[in-house]
């Protein structure tokens, strides 16, 4: 069977940056819906047509993946209003901040605590991989047509890819 639009591709990746630093290996498939929500644009236009066994290697400029950094996007709030465990790395979603933290930060974004200072914390609602080239390799393991379930939600439930270019608010990697 071939790739197409509304089928399920099962695929395993090695990601890299533009100077061949590893960012992330995924050696057991795993599968996502191609016309749904899971996967950037350019996966899945490179996907139509492969078929179980084939390998792709793209190049992902920042636009095709996932944006440009923005730094309109880092936020200095007050040490204070978060818990006293905190750690560089910490996520929390833009609904769940601590109460009191600034209203212009987007309630609809995903933030990662950056750095923690005595008296402020720096939250950075960018894909850790925003402003990055990629370099992609997939391997198609499986492709079987997709439920109309998994139609109706737009998504295997999976969404490893599940990321709309410069936007904060997807999941990111495994």
């Amino acid at each position: 069977m071939e790739i197409t639009q509304q089928c399920v591709v099962a695929l395993t990746w090695t990601l890299k940056d533009t100077l061949g630093v590893e960012l992330d290996v995924l050696d057991e498939p795993v599968e996502l819906l191609v016309g749904g929500g899971d996967l950037l644009k350019k996966v899945e236009d490179e996907l139509q047509g492969h078929q179980v066994g084939d390998v792709l290697e793209l190049q992902l400029e920042p636009e095709e993946a996932f944006g440009d950094f923005n730094d309109q996007l880092i936020f200095l709030e007050a040490r204070s209003l978060f818990p006293d465990v905190l750690e560089e790395g910490m996520s929390f979603d833009g609904n769940a901040l601590p109460e009191g933290i600034s209203p212009e930060v987007p309630r609809d974004g995903l933030y990662i605590v950056s750095e923690i200072y005595p008296e402020h914390v720096v939250l950075d609602g960018n894909h850790p991989l925003a402003g990055m080239a990629l370099r992609l390799k997939l391997g198609v393991a499986g492709v079987r047509e997709a439920t109309e379930e998994e139609i109706g939600r737009g998504t295997t439930g999976t969404s490893f890819f599940n990321v709309s270019s410069g936007a904060p608010d997807g999941d990111y990697l495994h």
